[in-house]
């Protein structure tokens, strides 16, 4: 016997009240269907710009890895073929902890969105990346800076927040800080409080600050505009964000500006900041380089890229942050498809990386927080074993001819 036949024999009332149950029911699994396809629909809107930085970085970082340290010359003696990666046989690329930053970045945010917006600060979000950063050392990550390494020990010894992070204006914070630009897009206040939270916890130099700012700010607006943003107007813009407090890093943004104005190539540029050896891993050479690169070629993820490993020194950190706001504005699509396929990441494939933006985009309509997928630990030690012999070897390559 149905229950519609039981109420039947209960009498009329009982079974015009079973319709309206019925009828309830369906009302409300109308509506949670089309909330969920409208939530479906809004991710979508949001998931190219996110898969394009987080996939942007992972490839520039790939791309500029194998020349880190080395300068225009050497590089072009021992690399002639920029376009390919060289760190692994067979044009295979690996990254470096710029992707792992920002890996950890993500998924902070998709932890803590639903938090930041409700309390509209980034406690939450940075306590769950102080917590990420503590495991990731944990895994022996090979190329980890100096200041950003004292700051994670400081969070190992849990010190006070007045006491934490290293006096460092080293680019670490600029090249994760990218992702938070196109995830708070359409938050300014909250934007700017996730990146002073992502860089206190290694670095306390406020030039460190500002760099990542820019860098943000860039990724935001690249993601808004497909890429294409005037670098006279980014220079303006950012110059009423910093105030007086980042006059210094506003003033080279001006020059960054005036030279893509003038037409000049990026490598030009770099060589006329006194980067002749190449780009340092001091913040306001690294930002501005980058910056430049991305707004001499706007909607090019292929020639940005090239344009930022050409000056030489710190490759990998350029062209990571480069790719990453080129990448915001072109999407995943934009990115050279054998540049995706010859990442040799495990377990960070592309697939996972992949993966780990849709549950940002899945986040990003309502901000409202959810579970980040985590690479399981065991592989991404031997994963980072193997990647420090490459790395090892790679260097004594360094050491035999051509000079």
């Amino acid at each position: 016997m149905t229950l519609y036949d039981a109420l039947f024999m209960w009498g009329p009332p009982a079974a015009g009240l079973a319709f309206f149950i019925v009828g309830a029911l369906e009302h409300v699994g109308a509506v949670i269907a089309k909330t969920n396809a409208d939530t479906k629909a809004r991710s979508a809107e949001y998931l190219p710009s996110l898969a394009g930085c987080l996939l942007g970085t992972a490839v520039g970082d790939a791309l500029g890895l194998p020349y880190e340290g080395l300068s225009p010359q050497r590089r072009a003696r021992l690399f002639p073929q920029m376009d390919r990666y060289h760190l692994l046989p067979f044009g295979r690329g690996m990254c470096s902890d710029d992707t792992e930053h920002t890996i950890m970045v993500a998924q902070a945010l998709i932890e803590t969105a639903g938090h930041s917006i409700a309390m509209r600060d980034a406690e939450k979000f940075r306590s769950r990346l102080a917590c990420k950063m503590r495991i990731w050392l944990l895994g022996l990550p090979a190329g980890i800076g100096m200041a950003t390494l004292k700051g994670i020990i400081k969070l190992w010894l849990f010190l006070p927040q007045r006491w934490q992070g290293s006096y460092s204006a080293g680019n670490a914070p600029a090249m994760r800080s990218a992702l938070i630009g196109v995830f708070w897009a359409g938050e300014p206040e909250l934007l700017r409080q996730h990146v002073r939270a992502s860089t206190r916890l290694t670095h306390s130099d406020p030039k460190a600050e500002h760099a990542a700012l820019a860098v943000a700010v860039a990724a935001a607006l690249s993601a808004q505009s497909a890429g294409r943003v005037d670098a006279l107007e980014y220079a303006r813009h950012m110059r009423s964000i910093l105030g007086a407090e980042g006059a210094e890093l506003a003033a080279l943004i001006d020059k960054v500006a005036n030279s893509v104005r003038a037409g000049e190539s990026t490598p030009v540029f770099a060589q006329g900041m006194g980067l002749e050896r190449g780009v340092t891993g001091y913040s306001f050479h690294t930002a501005p380089v980058a910056l430049h690169a991305w707004l001499a070629h706007p909607g090019n993820y292929r020639a940005a890229v090239l344009a930022a490993i050409e000056c030489g020194g710190d490759t990998d950190t350029v062209a990571a942050i480069t790719g990453a706001i080129a990448g915001a504005g072109t999407g995943p699509d934009g990115l050279p498809p054998e540049w995706l396929r010859g990442l040799a990441e495990s377990p960070h494939t592309v697939a996972w990386m992949e993966q780990l933006a849709q549950s940002l985009a899945t986040v990003r309509p309502d901000y409202v927080g959810s579970s980040a997928i985590a690479a399981p630990a065991i592989p991404l030690l031997a994963r980072n074993i193997f990647f420090f012999a490459v790395v090892l070897l790679h260097g004594f390559r360094r050491l035999l001819p051509p000079y």
